[in-house]
């Protein structure tokens, strides 16, 4: 039997190089590559932007609390838009949780809403409306942000929360690779991406 000696590997140096990287370059997103390049290759056909769907979802109180580009199950471009019916300072037991979601290949965009009753999209959706509603920046300001800061499309807006704090989750589709960039809910301000 033969035995090799064990080697102590310290991890520190490797993680710091890692984070410090992190915060000075962006990290692209990770998923399924057919579904992406199939996503990247339809969002040209969008005959509006990620702001414009957001504001065409508000009515009256009716707030967005996320909002993505994505294929449906017929992998076809669609525009989804999580909103909470009552707006932000209705909590989500008393509040009406749903999605807009269409074709945004044609004005006007015509969503079809869907008011959520699955535990999963209940559960998702809530937490949505709770970090939006406590953060000082609306969706459509970090979109306004992303845009000025970065080339390409803003295709995707989640609210999420990344070290134990709030923040807005930004997809930016840019020649061909999409990167993920993450903005501080209170302050805007762009923190370091995850992966």
């Amino acid at each position: 039997m033969t035995f090799f000696p064990r080697v102590a590997i310290h991890p520190v140096p490797a993680l710091v190089i890692f984070l410090v990287s992190a915060l000075v370059t962006p990290m692209t997103w990770a998923g399924d590559e057919g579904d992406n390049a199939a996503l990247l290759q339809a969002l040209p056909k969008s005959k509006l932007t990620l702001a414009e769907g957001l504001k065409q979802s508000t009515k009256g109180a009716e707030v967005p609390i996320s909002a993505k580009f994505e294929l449906d199950d017929n992998k076809q471009l669609s525009l989804s838009v999580y909103t909470a019916e009552k707006g932000l300072a209705v909590d989500t037991e008393h509040n009406v949780l749903k999605e807009l979601a269409g074709s945004p290949e044609q004005t006007p965009w015509t969503p079809k809403a869907e008011v959520f009753k699955d535990i999963p999209h209940v559960a998702r959706a809530s937490g949505h409306l709770t970090i939006t509603a406590l953060a000082k920046h609306s969706l459509a300001d970090i979109i306004a942000r992303a845009q000025k800061e970065h080339t390409g499309m803003v295709f995707s807006i989640v609210p999420v929360v990344h070290d134990g704090k709030p923040v807005y989750e930004v997809l930016v589709a840019d020649k061909g690779k999409v990167y993920e960039y993450l903005y501080d809910t209170t302050t805007g301000a762009k923190v370091a991406s995850k992966k």
